[in-house]
């Protein structure tokens, strides 16, 4: 993992597709990032407070003490954090630009999330807004270049909603793609009310396709 940026309260970092977040395993990447930050001259001690699929690359910022572990959990938690992926999708989305809202089920026993028709128990809402950046009739590999906004931050969620509508993500072979490459997905924009004044503060990276 890269450092973009560091404070006292938190650390963001690059995550590179294929590296563990929280969520996949808690003590794995509490220890892969303690060694990233102890390899800087930092202080080992660092709290996920949000996840990112382990395919997915991107922005991923670290709590460096309970207090902000805390703070930035609750941010997270009640959506005063905003979130924009870049994705290639196969084809072209109908429309071109909207909002994407399904009843999501996660199935732990075959790690695949997939949308439902009604609630029932694990059931939950997601919701997303899509732009495309590049229909597929502009490039030459048959994708669609998209900018997604998450309201909510459902296991796979862009991966499954986009495969829903017949457009999986490049690379994203579990959710039926045909494009024979790494899961073309990538957090460019993260941006959080700081722990310590309140003030929002946003980070960009640019996308590796």
């Amino acid at each position: 993992m890269k450092i973009i940026h560091k404070e006292p309260e938190f650390t963001v970092v690059l995550k590179a597709a294929g590296e563990l977040s929280e969520g996949d395993a808690p003590e794995a990447v509490t220890t892969l990032l303690a060694a990233t930050l102890a390899a800087a001259g930092e202080p080992n001690e660092v709290f996920p407070v949000h996840r990112l699929d382990r395919a997915t690359a991107g922005l991923l910022v670290l709590a460096r003490t309970q207090k902000a572990a805390a703070f930035l959990s609750g941010a997270f938690a009640d959506g005063r954090t905003e979130k924009e992926y870049l994705a290639l999708c196969e084809g072209t989305p109908e429309p071109e630009a909207g909002e994407m809202t399904d009843l999501l089920y996660f199935d732990r026993a075959r790690d695949k999330s997939f949308v439902v028709t009604r609630k029932r128990n694990g059931v939950k809402e997601a919701r997303l807004a899509y732009e495309t950046l590049e229909p597929a009739a502009a490039r030459e590999d048959g994708c669609s270049l998209v900018r997604v906004r998450l309201f909510t931050g459902r296991t796979h969620q862009i991966r499954v909603q986009f495969a829903s509508r017949r457009h999986p993500l490049a690379g994203d072979r579990r959710y039926g793609a045909k494009t024979n490459r790494p899961l073309a997905l990538f957090a460019a924009r993260l941006a959080f009310p700081h722990p310590k004044t309140g003030k929002t503060v946003a980070f960009a990276a640019e996308a590796e396709f």
